[in-house]
């Protein structure tokens, strides 16, 4: 990693494998553990184009690198971490492959025109606005809620960027689940597969990962589940697997 500058309470963060770091800070959203398994749940081929929406500090993206060499962008409408994460891929040297978009991702296909991504990875915003109180940090706030775009809208806006069998590979919390497929069917994007999330053998899902194709077959798969924690509250081995993998090996994908 090279030097970067930091600005008020910025960190770097250690981000589990090939020596990767990333800038976070207490005053926005911080990563965590749903992202690294939807970036270890997408499968992107090394000739992909691929993008990330609301990519917050670039975590998807530079997690991505980690298994794929296909070209990566991240599109982020906060300025603040839209600058985080172009600071974070010039840190570990990625420029050549990842590249960030400060913007509105419902404008992209404006710049793009349709079909011009291959694979999109989105982990959107869980809540509606209407759902609780809205955070008092802003930044939060908009990571969390429906502030800045809706869930039909992080849908609608992927089926016009992808190419006809191009690929959405999404995470969201189970109880949408219904709403989320209805969704995708709306707007042409079959569900393929589908894994829960435990965080206990004997507990409910609280995440669920999706991959949903473009003018597909109506026809999914329920993958097996994934539980985090084992009976004696440690990391399971399926889960520290995934969730550590060093996927260095797995870039000669064609």
């Amino acid at each position: 990693m090279i030097k970067v500058p930091l600005y008020g309470q910025e960190r770097i963060d250690d981000l589990l494998t090939d020596g990767l770091g990333i800038i976070q800070s207490r005053e926005v959203f911080s990563f965590s553990m749903d992202a690294v398994l939807l970036a270890r749940f997408a499968s992107v081929p090394n000739s992909a184009k691929v993008l990330d929406m609301c990519t917050g500090n670039g975590v998807i993206p530079l997690l991505l690198t980690t298994s794929t060499k296909a070209k990566i962008e991240g599109i982020e409408i906060q300025p603040r971490l839209a600058d985080m994460a172009r600071r974070s891929v010039q840190m570990n040297e990625l420029e050549e492959q990842v590249s960030i978009r400060e913007g509105d991702l419902r404008q992209l296909v404006n710049e793009t025109g349709h079909g011009y991504y291959d694979v999109i990875t989105v982990n959107p915003p869980y809540m509606p606005v209407t759902s609780g109180d809205v955070k008092l940090n802003r930044h939060q706030a908009i990571a969390r809620h429906e502030i800045e775009c809706t869930l039909e809208e992080v849908i609608s806006t992927a089926t016009q960027l992808l190419r006809a069998g191009g690929k959405l590979f999404m995470v969201h919390r189970p109880q949408r689940l219904a709403e989320i497929t209805t969704i995708l069917c709306k707007y042409r994007l079959e569900p393929k597969r589908i894994r829960f999330i435990h965080p206990r053998i004997d507990a409910e899902a609280n995440m669920v990962l999706i991959e949903a194709l473009k003018d597909g077959k109506p026809e999914v798969r329920i993958l097996p589940p994934l539980v985090v924690y084992d009976q004696d509250g440690k990391y399971g081995n399926e889960f520290m697997d995934i969730y550590y993998s060093d996927k260095k090996g797995g870039k000669d994908r064609r």
